[in-house]
């Protein structure tokens, strides 16, 4: 799909939205090395409903805590095989959901995997960033950050 606004500057990290996810921030790595983007799940759960293949699963938003868990539901647009940057091949869950950034919005597909022992909950591979995004490697939350009670424990669902 085309995009019909000029392409925002953004940093090497920025906090994004997944509106459909229930996840008003979602603080994300900005990887053009990576060609597919990732979300951090656990208790993936895939279910049948009207017959459409979906996927529950739990996530913790917060970078460094797993005490915090918010559980989301989506449907399953594929399974791939997908090697992560130290070379493991998993078969993962894709989903297809809404990136929201300011104004704009529109749909991103994302890979979903256990991201507990990686710095950032999401990275946010190259396919969703073109013609979207042009990424200032030296830069951070170009976009602005969220304040500190809508990211912080018991601030939040």
């Amino acid at each position: 799909m085309k995009s019909t606004h000029k392409p925002f500057v953004i940093g090497w990290r920025e906090w994004l939205s997944l509106p459909e996810l229930g996840l008003d921030h979602i603080k994300a790595k900005i990887d053009t090395g990576a060609r597919t983007s990732a979300l951090h799940a656990f208790s993936l759960e895939p279910f049948t409903t009207d017959g459409i293949e979906r996927v529950r699963f739990g996530m913790h938003p917060i970078q460094k805590r797993t005490d915090i868990e918010h559980y989301c539901e989506a449907n399953i647009i594929d399974k791939r095989w997908v090697t992560d940057s130290g070379g493991h091949k998993e078969k993962r869950y894709v989903i297809e959901t809404s990136l929201q950034v300011g104004e704009q919005s529109w749909p991103i597909e994302l890979t979903l995997t256990n991201r507990d022992n990686m710095r950032f909950r999401m990275l946010l591979g190259r396919t969703a960033l073109k013609g979207h995004f042009l990424v200032d490697s030296g830069a951070s939350f170009k976009l602005g950050k969220p304040s500190a009670s809508t990211t912080q424990p018991g601030k939040h669902d």
